[in-house]
């Protein structure tokens, strides 16, 4: 008979399911049905575990959760603090903080590494069957444990506990199901103080018998266990093949065959370590991975840390990154959730615009997540970039938009319907889509600064719009404008006649071009002040009732401060008093009023070239006449700046007149054309200057490429040095015939992309596309869909059949 210890070492030295198999079939005394136990001591387990996480990823993050649990735990006992008591930490971060006093010095790479591997992640096996080791140097359990911990489920073992991230005891449990085909996970641990054995168990899928297929509908999880007990044995100290480490306490769990998706199946240390950090965007410990060089005998760095996808997103030689941005939010029923956006670049030196998407799809969106979801650092939901396009409209940034939606100090009755349990999906319910909808029209406002940026693309395709203006008027002059094609035309575009000659009116006025100073920023602030001027000695501001209200702070500071990981600042807002209309108290009369969101919405920008906007939004059991004196902190680890002002709710404003001359009453509703060249030409775009604009390389196999904003069709980008045009032009030889053919072309693929755009718009189409691989259909933008079809077959047809028709009103 096998001591414990032989069949632990023999186990942990299997590194596939089928040589976990064989030791099984070879030992079929020790593993024989009577030794095995249903995981939760409930055969009805199947549920539980399959309907957790829905990808392998998310499911290996919950049991690195789980270890930084371990770990925190370990440090509250080591300070002789019980976790459920009032002496301990009340968040994650607290917790770190108060037990880790040096975690700052983890943003230098030797502290980090050397923390890190107290919390292991190991590979081993065959390459495209690779089994992963998770270690962490944690609190551990005592064998008599194991079964009310890592083989209980829903027994709630974590929920008096503030400072860890697990409560249901089911999330370690999720990973079962990518253990192979059948479900073997080892788990082995040693209490922190060494008080007790070495305990450890094998998990399964339990095998049907013949007899149990005929009778039951789904099988179980279940545990080893050896003369009705968890086997254990004495240990010192074990080689486990960990990285410069030695198991003397702490826990140790063995994912046989686990099924990583296409993407993190190579060096577990490179691929695998970015998907992890996707997932953890903001870990309280660094992390460990660790790959073999039997695996990868060639490559160099097999041990990386991982310490979250902020700090890789933030680090200041991130090559990747153009700017990133915040705002936090105070609003019912949310409660305050801070939202930061990071914008990546168009174009990185020595790639293209397609070689550029490439790589930052590889490195930050290997699982498909734009809009991310946290809570203490860990991912709990997100949404693709179908976001970014279909409700924020913004397309040009649709592959270079990272948004971070950081829940953590949510209202709790409001964020505890967002996540599903499972913690890797947000719920299909009110909660979710009134936040969604929130988001949607903040981030998406046309004068922010995501809309800024995406301008600042469009508007580097300059337009020359003589030849379109002349085309367009011919075109319109031969249509009849009651007809039903301009009708249809008018539905979508708003066409107008160009007025002749437009007399511009002098308005006297002469513009003055100011020099601004450039603005140098400081690391930490050294001063902080109310912008508007004072009036009678204070500072004051009328809140129109029921309306914003935005006020601008000055400071000196640098346009991170709020969002940097290394020492960060932030601006606390808090109530001074709160006078109500006719009431004589005074003073700090504040009636019934415990924090300032029951009466204000408040949300707060990052600084920006030297200025903080808040904006104000009073609710509903504000009255006008009401005085509100708030206390505005700039803090930080440098020195704190306050400001005190008051504000006096009005009534509300009468909706301003714009006066502004219209642009349309000069132009046409059409969009224009805009010509590109391989090679720069006379006065026309070359295709790398538009690449920017259109977030697309050009190549000669492109025809045409929409730019599309807000649902609307901007501009046409149509490529003069296009493969269609020159096989085209090889019918003809004379200058003026070969000028007809571009011209021909130039219409032929300008009005075949309005007229199907257009209509493809007011008939409500919408398209889809079959995944490669799966039968899965997928969304496709409809610029997407016709810069495709233009670039196929459809171009060459509509230049040589049936176009004489459409030419004709517009030929010379």
């Amino acid at each position: 008979m096998k001591t414990p210890k032989q069949i632990f070492e023999e186990l942990f030295q299997c590194h596939t399911e089928e040589l976990v198999d064989n030791y099984i079939a070879n030992n079929s005394d020790i593993f024989q049905q009577g030794n095995w136990s249903p995981l939760g001591g409930n055969e009805n387990n199947y549920g539980v575990i399959e309907n957790q996480q829905a990808s392998p990823i998310a499911a290996l993050i919950e049991k690195i959760t789980n270890s930084i649990d371990a770990t925190l735990m370990r440090k509250c006992y080591e300070a002789d603090i019980d976790p459920k008591s009032d002496d301990a930490p009340k968040s994650m971060e607290e917790a770190r903080e108060s037990f880790f006093p040096d975690y700052k010095n983890w943003d230098l790479t030797g502290p980090r590494k050397a923390q890190a591997k107290n919390i292991q992640i190991l590979a081993d096996g065959p390459k495209l069957n690779s089994s992963l080791t998770i270690y962490d140097n944690g609190e551990g359990q005592h064998p008599e444990d194991l079964e009310n911990t890592f083989l209980s489920l829903l027994r709630g073992n974590k929920n008096e506990i503030h400072f860890v991230q697990g409560k249901y005891n089911m999330g370690g449990s999720g990973a079962i199901i990518f253990c192979g085909k059948k479900g073997y996970q080892l788990i082995g641990s040693r209490r922190f103080d060494k008080t007790g054995d070495f305990g450890f168990t094998l998990i399964r899928e339990h095998p049907l018998s013949k007899e149990e297929e005929s009778k039951k509908k789904n099988t179980w999880y279940e545990y080893l266990k050896i003369d009705r007990k968890i086997p254990s044995f004495k240990i010192d100290k074990l080689d486990l093949n960990l990285h410069e480490a030695l198991f003397e306490t702490g826990s140790i769990v063995k994912l046989y065959s686990y099924t990583l998706p296409e993407g993190s199946r190579s060096v577990i240390s490179r691929d695998l370590n970015q998907s992890l950090n996707e997932f953890l965007f903001n870990p309280a410990l660094p992390i460990l991975t660790v790959d073999r060089k039997y695996r990868y005998p060639k490559d160099i760095n097999l041990e990386r840390d991982l310490y979250g996808l902020q700090r890789r997103l933030e680090q200041s030689e991130n090559k990747y990154i153009e700017d990133y941005f915040s705002e936090t939010f105070r609003e019912e029923p949310f409660g305050s959730f801070k939202v930061t956006s990071y914008v990546f670049k168009s174009r990185i030196d020595g790639k293209n615009i397609k070689e550029t998407k490439t790589a930052i799809q590889s490195e930050f969106f290997k699982n498909n997540m734009s809009v991310l979801f946290s809570l203490n650092g860990q991912v709990h939901g997100s949404y693709t970039s179908e976001f970014i396009t279909r409700s924020l409209k913004l397309n040009l940034l649709k592959h270079h938009l990272l948004i971070h939606v950081d829940c953590t100090h949510m209202d709790y009755n409001f964020r505890k319907e967002l996540f599903m349990a499972s913690r890797d999906r947000l719920k299909d319910g009110e909660e979710t889509a009134r936040l969604r909808k929130f988001l949607a029209n903040k981030l998406g406002a046309g004068n922010g600064q995501l809309a800024q940026i995406e301008k600042k693309r469009k508007d580097s395709i300059s337009v020359d719009t003589k030849d379109t203006t002349e085309m367009l008027k011919s075109f319109s002059k031969n249509l009849p404008m009651d007809s039903e094609m301009m009708k249809l035309l008018s539905q979508t575009f708003k066409l107008e006649q160009k007025k002749e000659n437009p007399i511009k009116k002098d308005t006297g006025k002469k513009r003055e071009t100011e020099e601004k100073e450039p603005f140098l920023p400081k690391r930490f602030p050294s001063f902080f002040k109310f912008k508007t001027a004072k009036k009678d000695g204070i500072n004051a501001v009328n809140l129109p009732r029921g309306q914003d209200k935005s006020i601008s702070f000055q400071t000196d500071v640098e346009n991170h401060y709020f969002d940097r990981v290394e020492e960060p600042g932030d601006l606390k807002i808090a109530l001074v008093s709160y006078n109500k209309k006719n009431e004589s108290d005074g003073g700090d009369a504040s009636p019934g009023i415990e924090n300032i969101e029951e009466i204000l919405n408040i949300n707060h920008s990052s600084p920006r070239e030297g200025t903080i906007r808040l904006n104000l939004t009073a609710k509903n059991s504000v009255q006008v006449g009401d005085e509100i004196e708030l206390k505005i902190t700039l803090s930080g680890a440098g020195e704190d700046f306050e400001e005190i002002f008051l504000v006096k709710v009005a009534d509300p404003e009468a909706p301003k007149v714009n006066k502004e001359k219209k642009d349309d009453e000069d132009q046409f509703g059409l969009p224009p054309f805009v010509l590109v060249y391989k090679d720069k030409k006379e006065d026309h775009l070359t295709w790398e200057e538009v690449e920017e604009g259109i977030n697309s390389d050009i190549s000669y196999e492109t025809v045409m490429i929409p730019q599309v904003s807000n649902e609307n069709l901007e501009k046409v980008v149509i490529n003069m040095d296009s493969k269609v045009l020159k096989d085209f032009k090889t019918q003809y030889k004379s200058v003026d015939q070969l000028a007809v053919a571009e011209r021909k072309y130039i219409s032929s693929v300008y009005f075949h992309t309005l007229f199907l755009y257009m209509i493809t718009k007011n008939r409500k189409y919408s398209i889809a596309k079959q995944n490669n691989g799966t039968n899965i259909n997928e969304p496709v933008e409809l610029e997407t869909y016709l810069q495709d079809l233009f670039s196929s077959h459809y171009s060459a047809f509509i230049l040589n059949f049936g176009t004489n028709d459409l030419l004709q009103g517009i030929s010379e």
